[in-house]
Parts: C-alpha cells; structure tokens; sequence
C-alpha cells in the first residue's frame, strides 16, 4: 500500500508540474514578444527571454550535449525514483522532493527537443506562433528554453569611491527562470536541509541496524 501511495504521489507531481510549466511557457511565448516585461509588482515581473543552456539562463558547452545531457539526467531520475518507491521506507517527502526534481528537467527537456520544430521565433514586436512539426526555427533537439519569472527584489548604486565598481547599479535578484527551473531548485534545496541522510547512504545504515538488531 505504502509503495503504490509512493508511486502514485510521485506521478502526480510529474505529471501537474510538467502541465503547469508548458502551459505557461506556450501562453508567454504565443502572447509576449521576445523580451517583453510585465509588472505585476514592483519585485515581481513576467519578462520573457530565452536561452540555449542551463537553469536561470546559464550557458554551458553545445546545445545538442546540454539537451542530451537534461534526457540522460533525467532518465537515471526516473530510474532511481522507481527504485526508492519499490522500498516502503523512503520518506513521502523524499520522494516527492526528487519527484519536483524529475519534473523541472523533464519540463525543459520539452522546450529543447521540440520548441524548434513548432514555434517561430519572430523580431520583436511580433509574437511567435505554433506551426505543423518541422517548420519552426529549429531543429530537434536545439530548441531554445522559454523563462518568464523575474524578481528584481531590490537595487542599489555602489559608492563612487569602490574601484571597479564604483557608480555601477546592483539588482538583486536578476536571472529570469521558469516554473521547471523552480521545481529543480526548491527540490534540491529540500533534500539537501530534510533528506540528506536519505540521499548519502541512509538505507545502508538502516540495513546495518536491522542486521545488528538480529
């Protein structure tokens, strides 16, 4: 009972968070134009940018081995999360944690195999639309990742008299990222502060114990 309650939660987790992180990335990218900023608050802004490379708009080697590298990374999640949910002691918590994790990758995963081959990618003012498969702006696998949160939290002018620094402004927190990028983060953050144990050997130990005990 508990393994299938696993399997169940970790599913459902997969499956809204990659729903809800498409949804969004397809209503930015069919209604903003390239760079296009929106603010809802003073701190919190819907600014669409894209980009070829990693999470918050990093870049990282080749296009082709970032996206092949995300379906490697992530099909090894999908193994070692169907591995913890066949054992009745892992942690729901664990479990959902490496499931968030799971489904940040796989959400970008989407945008860098197909976003090339059915969307345009127009000069701005124009806003990109769906096309029939293969008339895009791409090819497979080198599509471009669509991120739409900006936070810029607070800023700030350094002092006139720091070299190298002086009079330049400061803003705080500048990446754009998207809603994968966010579950990617969140569940790391999570395992590493609550399920360290879990994630460095805790099944060892629990294994040694049992075997003491009898």
């Amino acid at each position: 009972m508990k393994t299938k309650k696993l399997a169940l939660t970790s599913t459902a987790i997969i499956i809204l968070v990659v729903v809800l992180d498409q949804w969004l990335k397809i209503w930015i990218k069919t209604n903003f134009y390239l760079g296009q900023d929106l603010e809802i608050l003073p701190w919190f802004h819907l600014r669409f940018v894209q980009n070829p490379g990693m999470a918050f708009g990093m870049e990282l080697g080749s296009k082709l081995f970032l996206t092949l590298f995300r379906i490697v990374v992530t099909c090894l999640g999908f193994w070692y999360i169907a591995r913890r949910c066949l054992k009745a002691d892992a942690p729901t918590g664990y479990v959902a944690c490496v499931a968030l994790v799971i489904a940040g990758a796989l959400g970008n995963i989407v945008d860098c195999v197909f976003y090339g081959e059915i969307f345009t990618n127009p000069y701005p003012p124009a806003v990109a639309a769906l096309v029939p498969f293969g008339q895009g702006y791409g090819t497979l696998f080198h599509g471009y990742v669509v991120d739409m949160f900006y936070f810029p939290l607070f800023s700030f002018d350094w002092p006139s008299w720091l070299p190298l620094l002086g009079g330049k402004e400061f803003s705080f927190f500048d990446p754009v990222f998207n809603l994968a990028d966010a579950a990617i983060t969140c569940g790391i953050i999570a395992i590493l502060l609550f399920y360290n144990k879990n994630l460095f050997g805790a099944d060892e130990e629990n294994l040694k114990s049992n075997s003491e005990t009898k």
